[in-house]
């Protein structure tokens, strides 16, 4: 299991860094592990991480056509 960093998983799902981001801070997804290296904190990306996000992008995004709609009641 290699880590990863936010944006080698962005770009591995094919979503913006700062879309993941939304996702992580609104609680749609959850948070991978978190490194401390000094003062910054790192989140340590495993391969789980990456499929979790790229199961959820599919369950709610269409390719290249932005969110799905909702069904009809």
């Amino acid at each position: 299991m290699a880590s990863m960093s936010t944006e080698e998983v962005a770009r591995k799902v094919g979503v913006n860094r700062v879309t993941l981001e939304r996702w992580l801070s609104s609680g749609k997804l959850p948070a991978p592990k978190m490194i401390r290296y000094g003062k910054n904190e790192f989140r340590d990306w495993t391969d789980r991480d990456v499929e979790r996000v790229r199961k959820y992008k599919e369950a709610n995004y269409r390719k290249g056509r932005g969110r799905k709609p909702k069904p009809k009641r």
